[in-house]
């Protein structure tokens, strides 16, 4: 909702309270994948609650976007550590993934007990290409922001290029684009400064809480020894959880495997959920078997369905596994159990990311040195999200390579006017979108 704050003003600086019942709200509608989150954030932060100037903003999404992780997550946990310190990063980064593992796990739960039903699949059909609708859209905000000119542009392309046609990882991707942008720095530096030419890219919404030019807050200031302090808590955790299972269960039980399994999925996969479920997939459904190749698909279409990081059907896969392959007491409560411990593992790492190495990415947001890189894996990153725009759209319009489906496509048109023209909200659309999908099913 439009806060109505005039622009010459600067908006109240937000309470820890007030901050704790958004970041709940966002948990709670953050609907279509991080292209759709990072859209919603910005709306809310950086348009109406002018919490984060939009500079401020893109300059902490260039560094999520490198992480290994969920970075719409992550951006959330580093405006909440901005805004509020290391509290205020646990209060958004968890509330950012709470409300997602409670609702995931229930859907889990009666897909477990009850299988899908007609009705479920309708639903399903018709949010789908709300999904595809929410994806664009946000390709086309973050974009018309971020490529300021035709540098920009022209990397967002072969980033296009090389990940749909070359197939090429995106860890390779984003070295390629931050050696650009430290060349271009060095080479034609104007490319690079920020002050694009590019028409509505330096749009201004006004004075914010945290604006382009307010000092770094005082726990924002980087030392080494902070960055020891966060890496060494962080080792502390993981170690305590890991040894713990060992300890009851011992390093074979599926909750051991689990843990440590997904601890490397957090820290070897780069460019977000879609680059992780590949291996997710492997390790899960082909090496461990903990779930079938048909219920790590329905896993991942009622992920696309919830709120939160796409990421979080790793819930999915820990539930199901720990259904199958049941521990504790009985296959309920060992699903839950399962379903928490791999959230806890894949998540940990990006609080630690974060808390370690936000305060050094604040103390370079005025340094021509490193914007420049940061700024080329910006633009590279748009690309990754049109091309991941383009897969959705595949499988959604051309179902099994078999037959054209002309009403997903035309709905999913219909969402993206919906979007760009009435300025629907997110979570109005899917709501539409899924009743519509039940109503074709029933007819």
């Amino acid at each position: 909702m439009q806060e109505n704050i005039p622009t010459d003003s600067v908006p109240n600086v937000p309470t820890l309270k007030e901050a704790f019942w958004y970041w709940l709200k966002l948990g709670l509608i953050s609907f279509g994948g991080p292209a759709g989150q990072i859209a919603i954030m910005h709306t809310d932060l950086v348009e109406n609650k002018r919490w984060i100037s939009e500079k401020r903003f893109l300059h902490a999404l260039n560094y999520c976007m490198v992480l290994p992780g969920p970075e719409a997550q992550q951006l959330a946990t580093y405006i909440g550590w901005l805004m509020h310190k290391a509290r205020g990063g646990l209060i958004a980064g968890g509330l950012f993934v709470l409300p997602s593992l409670l609702i995931l796990m229930t859907l889990s739960y009666i897909y477990m007990r009850f299988g899908s039903t007609p009705a479920v699949a309708g639903v399903l059909y018709g949010i789908k290409p709300a999904v595809v609708a929410i994806v664009l859209f946000a390709a086309y905000r973050i974009g018309s922001r971020a490529l300021k000119n035709k540098a920009l542009w022209m990397i967002a392309f072969a980033s296009f290029l090389a990940i749909t046609l070359l197939g090429l990882p995106f860890p390779l991707i984003v070295i390629s684009a931050a050696l650009i942008g430290y060349l271009g720095n060095r080479y034609a530096p104007k490319l690079f400064s920020g002050s694009g030419t590019h028409k509505g890219v330096d749009k201004h919404f006004g004075k914010a809480v945290i604006d382009d030019d307010t000092p770094t807050p005082t726990h924002a200031h980087f030392s080494w020894r902070g960055v020891v302090k966060f890496l060494l808590v962080g080792i502390m955790i993981w170690l305590v959880g890991i040894v713990l299972l060992i300890t009851i269960y011992g390093w074979s039980a599926v909750y051991t495997q689990m843990a440590w399994f997904f601890t490397k999925a957090a820290l070897l996969t780069f460019g977000g959920a879609y680059a992780v479920l590949p291996y997710v997939y492997q390790g899960a459904v082909a090496h461990y078997s903990w779930l079938t190749p048909t219920q790590m698909m329905d896993g991942l279409a009622l992920g696309e369905t919830t709120p939160g990081p796409l990421i979080m059907v790793v819930a999915f896969v820990g539930f199901v596994g720990g259904w199958s392959h049941a521990v504790a007491y009985n296959p309920m409560v060992s699903a839950m159990l399962a379903g928490c411990i791999v959230t806890f593992f894949t998540f940990l790492p990006s609080f630690i990311f974060i808390f370690m190495g936000a305060p050094f990415i604040e103390s370079t947001k005025n340094n021509l040195k490193f914007n420049a890189p940061l700024m080329a894996i910006t633009a590279a990153v748009v690309g990754v999200i049109a091309a991941l725009a383009l897969f959705f759209a595949l499988q959604v319009f051309w179902p099994n390579h078999l037959y054209i489906d002309w009403l997903a496509m035309l709905a999913a048109v219909l969402g993206f006017v919906a979007l760009y023209q009435f300025k629907v909200n997110t979570i109005s659309l899917i709501g539409v979108f899924a009743l519509f999908g039940l109503l074709h099913s029933l007819m």
